[in-house]
Order: C-alpha cells, then structure tokens, then sequence
C-alpha cells in the first residue's frame, strides 16, 4: 500500500491532498465536465473499453474534446493504478472544458480540457457481504434535467436523492418520473424479476443514463438464454416483484429485498439475481490482468 493516495491532474501526478484545479475551471463553476468509473478487480479493468465509447460520447455531446488520444489515457490510467498500488477499487476521471474567464455559453477559444483521475480502494469482502445479504431502496421523484443519457458531474438531484435514502435507513433510491415509472437510481440501474422469472429494465432514452454495466448485464444475460424484456416499470409492480436488484461499476447485481419498507418477494436475494451475478463474474474475470 502506497504512502498515500496519488491523483493526475493534466499532466502531473500529485499527493492527493495537494491536487487542485484553477479556481475559473468550468467544472468546478458551472458543472461543465463529464465523469467515468472504472471498476478494477483482482488487478483487472472491467469493461474499460466500453467505458472509454461512453466518455467519448458523452463529451462530443456536450462539445468538449479529447484531453488526449485513447492509447495515451490508457497509459495515463494503468500509471495511476501502479501508483495507487490498487488492486480491488475504482478509478475516477473528470475531464472538464478547462479554465476560462467566468461566462455561461461554450466558450469560442480552444484549449486543452482539465483531465483528472483519482483512484479508491475498496475493500471487496465487505460489498461481498452485501451483495450476499442485499439492500433496501426507497422511491423518490425524479428532478434531474432533460439528458441524464450524459455521463455529467451535474449530480446535485441525484446526491439529494441519495441522502435522502440513506437518511430513511436505505442503500439507493429509486427515481420515478412525471408518469409514474422508474427511471433509475441515483447512481445504479433499476431492475425487477417478474413471477414469470422476466428480467425487466427500462429501455435506454434521455431519461437514463446508458449503463456500461446494464449494457454487460444484458449481454450475458440473453447469452444465457435468461428472459430479458426493455420496458418502464412502476414502483408498485417492483414492489409486487418476485426479485429486484441494480448495478453498476461497483455492483454488478446487487439484491434488493425492500422498496418503500415493502418486502420484495421472500425478502432474500432471489436465484435469477444470483444467476446474473455469477454471470457478470465471469466476465469480469476474462479481462487481461493489469502489468
């Protein structure tokens, strides 16, 4: 374990607690910056270049370029993990628009956007235990804006949402729109199990953010021959479930067993979660290890 944690900020690695951005950065002022997760386990990136089209498309949705061509990020990322001594945990990256005189439009100069990466260990027996015993959720308007299909740092609906759940005694919260359907958690995708052992998600659009894990999930388990349906749900059909469980970068299926304090189904993680769990495992152990 290194002496301490190790950041990059645009081009320099630093002691974490002396790591910074310039006071105008727009990421910092005005949110205008895009983030990715990348999970390592067992010394492996899970899904990394599936992670990289996503921050690719999230940026050239919002206009801001490439800090650096994909082969140099790669190095950039396998350097803060050496550095980092991380085995099991998360690297975190920001790229922003990059510092300008305070003003709300994009501005028309070009210059090179602030890349940070940061890396979290995490200690995996204990998300093991939980995953094992498995969560509540609780359910919470959604009032995000019109495009969370955008991986952006403007997380001050979902962060709210958050505590709101962790307040209530729960894990995660559960978003439903003006219609009545979940849209997703604050930070992981919804899924339920039907009686007739259906996995349901909701279907990808503006209003949920495209999950690297969800896109796995899915992959893996139609691979399976597992009953996979794309559509909305309410909070009362997932509370009606037989099995409901998220994912994510950090939780590939984790059980839901309570939504709103109502038990879902025998109020233990369920085979199909289970299953799917075990299946997005050994995906994540294909991936080369880390030199």
């Amino acid at each position: 374990m290194p002496a301490g944690r190790i950041a990059y900020v645009n081009g320099r690695y630093l002691a974490h607690e002396e790591a910074g951005v310039h006071i105008e950065d727009r990421g910092l002022q005005l949110g205008d910056a895009i983030y990715e997760v990348v999970a390592v386990n067992a010394n492996r990136f899970v899904d990394e270049e599936e992670h990289l089209d996503r921050l690719e498309r999230s940026l050239r949705e919002v206009e801001i370029a490439m800090p650096m061509a994909r082969a140099a990020m790669k190095f950039v990322f396998r350097e803060v993990v050496r550095r980092n001594a991380l085995r099991n945990g998360f690297l975190y990256l920001q790229i922003t628009r990059g510092a300008f005189r305070r003003d709300h439009p994009i501005p028309s100069q070009h210059q090179r956007p602030t890349l940070i990466l940061t890396a979290l260990h995490v200690n995996r027996a204990q998300q093991n235990a939980r995953d094992e015993k498995g969560i509540a959720v609780v359910t919470k308007p959604d009032l995000r804006w019109g495009r969370c299909d955008i991986k952006t740092t403007q997380l001050l609906g979902n962060l709210l949402a958050k505590t709101a759940a962790r307040r209530a005694g729960a894990h995660e919260a559960w978003l439903v729109d003006e219609d009545g359907f979940v849209t997703e958690g604050a930070s992981t995708t919804a899924w339920i199990v039907t009686d007739g052992g259906e996995i349901v998600t909701r279907p990808l659009t503006n209003a949920i953010l495209p999950g690297v894990t969800r896109r796995v999930i899915l992959a893996v388990a139609e691979e399976a021959q597992l009953k996979l349906t794309e559509r909305p749900f309410t909070p009362d059909e997932a509370r009606g479930a037989r099995e409901a469980f998220i994912s994510s970068a950090s939780g590939p299926a984790v059980p839901v067993i309570r939504i709103d304090g109502d038990m879902v189904g025998e109020g233990v993680p369920g085979p199909i979660t289970r299953r799917v769990r075990e299946l997005y495992r050994d995906h994540a152990k294909a991936a080369p290890l880390l030199r």
